[in-house]
């Protein structure tokens, strides 16, 4: 499914599968937005989880980056992600917990060598341009771009 995926809700549905193949939880009715987030010292701001809402909001600048500069890591930094967001949508919360699970998933789905897998243990690795560990900036506005189609499951909240 990954090798066939065009989208990000073409992604997506391999982290759903993921998730539940792993966990048996799944949850429906998530919305993507994009972005810009700007950019923090010493961090990496990816995306975020609204708690207690269906929304992923993901930083945009990092994925159009990503796509200029590295189109063969662009499926594989948004499997990681988005999965990272959707285990914060299934219930997980703490931000260490969600880095281990998602690195465990992304193994046991892809294998130790897989490219996913690497990012899931060190993103900073392949995206060392993306962090700026001294600047720190925030656009003027923020806006959001909703992507249409993105959660295509019909299923309950969380089941």
């Amino acid at each position: 499914m990954m090798d066939r995926a065009r989208s990000l809700p073409d992604v997506f549905e391999v982290v759903k599968l993921a998730a539940s193949q792993h966990l048996g939880r799944t949850r429906g009715g998530l919305m993507l937005a994009l972005a810009d987030l700007g950019n923090y010292p010493n961090g990496w701001f990816g995306a975020f989880f609204v708690v207690a809402s269906n929304v992923i909001v993901m930083n945009k600048v990092p994925l159009l980056r990503i796509r200029e500069t590295q189109p063969h890591l662009y499926k594989h930094y948004a499997f990681h992600v988005l999965l990272h967001e959707y285990l914060h949508a299934l219930g997980f919360i703490d931000e260490a917990r969600c880095r281990t699970l998602a690195l465990e998933i992304s193994q046991s789905l892809f294998g130790g060598d897989h490219l996913v897998t690497q990012i899931a243990e060190d993103v900073s690795r392949f995206f060392p341009n993306l962090v700026y560990p001294d600047a720190a900036w925030q656009p003027g506005g923020l806006s959001f771009e909703i992507v249409p189609d993105f959660d295509r499951g019909n299923v309950g909240y969380i089941r």
